[in-house]
């Protein structure tokens, strides 16, 4: 009787899971956060601007070919964020995925609708190549 109770807890968790997923999707708007094998292959969609959102300092020492570097930490930050086409898909990332977290708010709360945040940010990318 208790495998029976734990299978059906398993499976309603599951359930469950699936179910706020579906719901935090990039159509809907909100933020989505993705392992470096989905922010790479989301990389390759029609439409796309990767931010790397890390300092100068951080990004001389390396970062994601083609990224497009917007410092979150630089006072106008907000104010370049304005500037981008609200249109298009954007993936951001900083070292560890905490700053572009906050990033990705600001960029929710500018009305942008189609944001990626890279889970464990580029040393996560990196350890995963």
């Amino acid at each position: 009787m208790k495998k029976l109770i734990l299978l059906f807890l398993v499976i309603q968790i599951a359930a469950l899971s699936c179910t706020s997923n579906s719901t935090n999707s990039a159509t809907t708007g909100g933020i989505v956060d993705l392992d470096p094998a989905a922010f790479k292959a989301k990389m390759e969609g029609p439409n796309t601007l990767v931010l790397d959102v890390r300092t100068p300092e951080e990004i001389a020492a390396g970062k994601i070919a083609g990224a497009f570097d917007l410092d979150i930490q630089n006072p106008e930050f907000k104010s370049q964020v304005e500037k981008l086409d609200k249109a298009k898909t954007y993936l951001v990332y900083c070292k560890k995925g905490g700053r572009s977290a906050r990033a990705c708010s600001i960029l929710e709360e500018a009305g942008f609708e189609k944001i990626y945040n890279l889970k464990g940010g580029y040393d996560g990318w990196k350890a995963a190549e």
